[in-house]
Parts: structure tokens; sequence; C-alpha cells
């Protein structure tokens, strides 16, 4: 029987879920099912999980409560991550880990926020980022020191996760306790200048219960950023977490998280016309002193119970805070086209402010199992909701001196003629929900997947806004209010022609209200509150996909060809300048190729396809123009890593990514990067059985790309990078 290196009550939910489907049986505990079978003078079930080892890049059941099936029987697109692709790919963070992951694109960091900014399926899903259910939206860049795995759920999901989710959310899974108990960590250095540390302690506390442990997982990381000078990074965390209960039918987890960041913030090169300035990958355009600081603390506690094999109820309660602090260099170019590249001239546009952003979240929610007639059925119904709040202060800064394209100094120290507040705004957005999902199985090839969703959204805004020639003097006030209340739907057919494959029909909607960021800016360098007065964007999508457990299942297979469509886009009103309205279509036709798991009992294997052909369909003027592709939507991409056990003792393996050309901006002037290539290479040697050298070369040939887009910047790829990484467990 495999040995688990996973926390026991995954195992057991996993197990809960796989029992008597074609996927396997493996697990034999009174604790599988979440209770203590003799107390019901029960025999304990039996479950086996055939081909799942610690080391597997396949993932069989998704962590998402709302989820009941296994990813086979789910008729949505989801990619997860697993915790060994991280480890073999020498993740450190949230972006590198989503470079897996070809439908997602990456952006920029703007003025109003920072952190991570990716693109699903073509849509912005910047606050569609969510930590084990619950939305994450912090302006930070976030570790994966505390990750188990990404579960990316790809097309609109409004009835799992409320607002947002146009082209699909991520699902961020973190590490709880298990009874196994062990210490692991990673001492990493890199020719980066990377210094980073990691530990993970798990330990079974026998004076609290038998079914009791406490983890602990910290990391400390610093680094330059290859070929770019100046920018660093250095960020610190810590996550400790208690469980009680594990295995039993009652249990409890209380979790901390805390990632606290001291960047030199990277806003790329300008833009000169239409292309990225064709300069040096190294030039750097800000100042050494400038920088990026953030804080981010949650606390979240957890209840669940299992009154039956039938019936479990769940609670969790989450406080968040996050903190910003910064002053980041833009670089632009206002120079004619004309003007040679030895007398451009590079203005320095200085962001600079702070903010404190809070939540208080509540999820309930309940899974029953019953029948009625000849139908099974698993039914989860949940009510959530909770306060958030954003508090931005926002400061512009006049006669920083300009610097020349083809050699800038960031060494010269920072002036300017004045700083001065330029925006204050304190937006509380209260939401709630109820949802029921229910899945049907009508006999054993056919399932009905039917979601409904109501959400509540009341957004509070208030806003002060300064004078940009008289410093301190208010020019205006907003106190707006604005309340939707949504319905989402969602129904999937799926259909089993055998028992380790299926074929879906999915129909799901998702909306995006106006201050869906906590904000009603849209327009971050003026201030524009345009879409304060509308009703929020609807979306919608269309899916037909197929799912294969090939290889005595030990590789899954899926493809699906998609449309998604937002129906009543924000476009700017003609008859109202300075307002938006909804009258646009914006369309993607996709197709989605996926492959992750074992080719053989040594060789493993991720790899993915996205093809998106994507349209503005109905438009108006000062928008993209009719048929114009959307923006940071590459129309192809590809990425792939594969490993390979040569020894018992040594592994290699060999990685890739593609992205086809993008726009950063669809508005004329359009502004447009080339597509590119990037592979990565790894080997691995077990020095002992509790210890292991690994060395992660990425971007072995040094390509120059253009990685993440914004309408006034863009940031180069890192160049060539090796990190050797010592892996330990005691």
């Amino acid at each position: 029987m495999p040995v688990f290196d996973q926390d026991q009550h995954r195992g057991r939910r996993a197990g809960r879920f796989l029992a008597g489907t074609a996927l396997g049986l493996v697990l034999t505990t009174p604790a599988a099912a979440g209770e203590n079978p003799a107390a019901r003078n029960e025999q304990p079930e039996q479950v086996i999980i055939q081909g799942m080892r610690p080391d597997d890049y396949r993932v069989e059941v998704p962590n998402f409560g709302k989820l009941t099936e296994p990813l086979i029987n789910t008729p949505q697109s989801i990619e997860i991550i697993s915790d060994q692709i991280l480890q073999d790919r020498g993740v450190t963070n949230l972006n590198d880990a989503l470079r897996n992951v070809p439908g997602i694109s990456l952006g920029a960091g703007e003025f109003s926020w920072q952190g991570n900014n990716p693109s699903i399926r073509g849509f912005v899903a910047r606050t569609d980022m969510f930590l084990d259910g619950i939305r994450d939206f912090g302006s930070y860049y976030r570790d994966a020191f505390n990750l188990q795995q990404i579960e990316v759920l790809e097309g609109p999901s409004s009835i799992l996760f409320g607002r947002g989710s146009t082209g699909g959310v991520i699902n961020q899974v973190t590490k709880i306790p298990s009874l196994d108990g062990f210490v692991r960590g990673t001492l990493v250095g890199g020719t980066d200048f990377t210094r980073r540390a990691t530990v993970d302690i798990d330990a079974p506390i026998p004076e609290l219960g038998p079914n009791a442990a406490f983890r602990l997982t910290g990391m400390v990381h610093a680094q330059s950023v290859a070929e770019r000078n100046v920018a660093k990074q250095t960020r610190f965390g810590v996550a400790p977490s208690l469980a009680l209960g594990i295995g039993t039918p009652t249990r409890f987890t209380l979790s901390y998280f805390d990632q606290n960041a001291n960047d030199v913030p990277d806003y790329g090169v300008p833009w000169f016309g239409s292309a990225p300035a064709p300069v040096p990958r190294q030039n750097f355009y800000g100042f050494t002193s400038d920088f990026l600081k953030t804080g981010t603390d949650m606390a979240t506690f957890k209840a669940e119970h299992d009154y039956s094999t039938r019936l479990t109820v769940r609670n969790q309660v989450r406080y968040a805070h996050y903190t910003r602090d910064f002053r980041i260099t833009e670089p632009i170019i206002t120079a004619p086209l004309s003007t040679p590249l030895s007398s451009v001239a590079v203005s320095r546009n200085i962001w600079g402010g702070s903010s404190v952003e809070s939540m208080i979240w509540d999820q309930a929610d309940a899974t029953a199992r019953f029948t009625t007639g000849r139908i099974e059925h698993s039914l989860v119904a949940g009510i959530e909701g909770g306060q958030e709040e954003s508090q931005p202060e926002f400061d512009n800064s006049t006669g920083v001196p300009t610097v020349p394209l083809l050699a800038p100094d960031p060494h010269r120290p920072f002036s300017a003629a004045v700083t001065f507040p330029r925006f204050k705004a304190d937006t509380k957005g209260t939401s709630f929900a109820a949802f029921v999902i229910d899945t049907a199985k009508l006999g054993e090839q056919w399932e009905v997947n039917l979601g409904l969703r109501w959400d509540y959204f009341a957004a509070d805004y208030k806003a002060a806004r300064y004078s940009t020639t008289t410093p301190g003097l208010v020019t205006g006030n907003d106190a707006l209010l604005r309340i939707d209340r949504m319905t989402s739907y969602r129904a999937a057919l799926v259909y089993k022609p055998e028992s380790n494959g299926s074929i879906y029909l999915d129909y799901g909607t998702s909306f995006n209200p106006s201050a869906e960021s906590l904000s009603f800016i849209v327009n971050a360098r003026a201030f524009g509150t345009g879409n304060a007065f509308l009703a929020p964007e609807k979306n919608q999508t269309v899916e037909l996909g197929t799912k294969w457990d090939v290889l005595n299942n030990q590789l899954s297979l899926t493809g699906a060809v998609f449309r998604l469509e937002k129906l009543n886009a924000r476009v700017p009103d003609p008859s109202n300048p300075g307002f938006n309205m909804l009258e646009g279509t914006q369309r993607v036709d996709g197709l989605s190729l996926n492959a992750t798991g074992r080719l053989t009992e040594k060789w493993q294997l991720t790899a993915g396809y996205t093809l998106l052909d994507s349209h503005v369909i109905k438009s108006a003027a000062g928008a993209a123009p009719e048929g114009s592709p959307l923006a940071n939507t590459p129309k192809n991409a590809f990425t792939f890593f594969t490993e390979y056990r040569l020894l018992p003792a040594f592994e290699i393996g060999a990685g890739g990514q593609f992205v086809s050309s993008r726009l950063a901006q669809n508005v004329p002037p359009i502004k447009k990067v080339p597509g590119y290539w990037t592979f990565d290479l790894m080997a691995k040697y077990d020095l002992s059985e509790k210890m292991s050298l690994q060395l992660n070369v990425n971007n072995i040939f040094d390509k120059y790309y253009y990685d993440q887009l914004h309408p006034f910047h863009v940031v180069p790829g890192q160049g060539r990078l090796a990190l050797l990484t010592l892996n330990f467990r005691l």
C-alpha cells in the first residue's frame, strides 16, 4: 500500500468522496468517514485509491468543500497545481506557480494596487484569488511556503464564490495539521542572490487528545531579480495552526497566517510608441530607495461535524488585515517616435501612498447525501457573508528629474519639487449570500448538476480629492452607495460512458459589480468614478468537455471547448462624458487540453495547451474597436514540465512555456508584445533517505521576453536563474 505524505483529514475526505467509484479504494481507518464505526457497531470502511503517491503530480479530489465529486466527475475545467509540482519546479511565489496553467497570463501592478494580477481566459482575476475558499483580496505578492496545492477553476463560478470570477478563480489551499509528525524544510541559494529558508513542522499533541496536532510553517526570503538591476524582494512569513479531533466526527482547526514584505518594486521599462522601448533588460528607471512594504495577517477558525456518513456541517470564520506603504516609479516616454534613442528622456511618474484593508467573513454550509426514489443526491447548501473595508491614500510628486533612456541612473537620491496628497477613500463592502448546489446521479452513467446562488453586495464609498496645484486643498468629496442583488446559476449534464471517463456540458454565470474591488475608481490617474451608477456586468459560459483517467488511472487527460461572454461590458457613454454605460459585448471562444500524472512508474508529466480566440463583439466610441482581441489574452499558450527518475536516488526534469503575442492596450494606440518560449531544467539527487539536493535552472537560454503587461509600462521576465536547494526531513 502506498504511504501518504498528506494530512489525514484531506485523505479521509478524499476517501469519502471516492468510496464506491471506479477511482478505487485505500485508507482503511474508522476516521475515513469522519466518524467512529465502533460506536455504531459497524466494520471500518475500506477505501483504496489506486495510483496515488506522496510525490504524484495528479490530484483526484478538489479540496474545495462545495465541490462534492472527484475531478473526473466535476463538470468544469479545473487545474490543480500539486505540492509536488511546486517542489520540483522550485516555486517560491504564486506568479511562478501560475505559469503552470496555460489559461492564465500575468499583468503588472497599477498605481492604486500592487501584487499578483492574473488574467484567466482573457479576464482580469486580481480580485478572484481565494485562500481556503474565502476571498484573499489584499494588494500583496503571495509566497508559496504555506500552500499544499493551488486550484484553478476556469469559467464563471459565481455560484461558488459570489461576485467576480468572470474567467475563473484561483483557490489557494493551505497546509493544516495531521497526525503524521515530521520536520522538514529547505535551504535555497540562487545566482540572483536568492537566500531562502523554509520549515514545516507537524507534531501530534497527545496532551490535547489522541487526535490533536500542531503545524508550523515558516519562511524567510531575499533575492534580487535575474538581469533586472536594483529590483529586490524581501519577505518573511509564519503560519501556525492547531487541529483538534482529526479523523473524528467533530473537528476544529485554528490557523493564523502572517506574511510581511519589503521590496524594491519593479515597474519595468517604458513603452515607446506601440512597443516596449528597445533597451537592455537590465535598465531600471526607478530609484534604489523605492519601496513597497506590505503586511498580511489572517486568523481563521473552522469547525466541522459529521452527523453521519450522509450529513456534514461546516462553519469557517476569518478576520484578515492587510497593510501597504509604497513609493513606486513608473517610466513614461512622451518624446515623438522620430526622436533618436540617445536623445530620449524618460519621465518618472512617482506613485506613493498607503492603504489598510480588512475583512471579517463567515461561511456556513452543509453537505447532505440522500436518495429520492432511484436518484442519489449530493447537495451542498449554505450561507456566507461579512464586511470588507478598504482605506487607501494616494500621493503624487512633481518636479522629479528625468533620466536618459539608454543610461538611467537609479542610484541618484530621490528628489521632487513637492509631494502632496491626491486622493483618500474609505469603502465598506457588506455582503450576504445563500446558495444550493445539487449533484443528482441518474443511475450509473448520468449525473445532473444544478446550482443557484443569491448575492447581496452593498458598497458604501466616501472619498476626498485634493488639488494638484495647492497641496492639501480639498477640491471635492464623493459619497456613493451602491446596492446590488444578483442571482447566479449553473446547470450541467455529465455522461459516463466508462467508469474512468466522463463527457459533460456545462452552463454557468457570474457578475461584476462596479465596486467589485472595493473601489469605484475607474481611472486611477484621474480618479474617475464613471462606473458608480451602473448595474453589474453579467457573464456566461458554455463548456463542452471530457475527462479520462488512463494508464491504470495514473494519468488524467482533459479537454474542453468553451464560449465565454461578457454580455453587457462597460464602455464610454457618448452622451455623458466621463461616465460609462453597459452596452459592450466581449467574447472568448476557446479550447483547453491538459495531461497530468504518470506515464510510467518512473516518469511524470504535467502539460497543458489553451487556445483563446478573443474578440470585442460590440463597442462604443472611445473603447476598443469591434473585432479587437482582448488585452493580455494570448491566442496560444502551452506549458509543460516532466520528471524522470533515472536511478533510485537521481531524477531529472525539464519544462517550458510558450505564450503567443499579447496586447497591453487594445484601444488606439495599440500596444503589443511579441510571443516567446522559455525552457527550464531540474536535477535532484537523494543524499540519503532524509536529505536531497535539487538544482533548478530557469530560462536556460536567457530569453529576453516581456512577462507582465500594463498599458503604461511593461515588466520584462527574469533572465537565466539557477537555484540550488537542500531539502531535508528530520
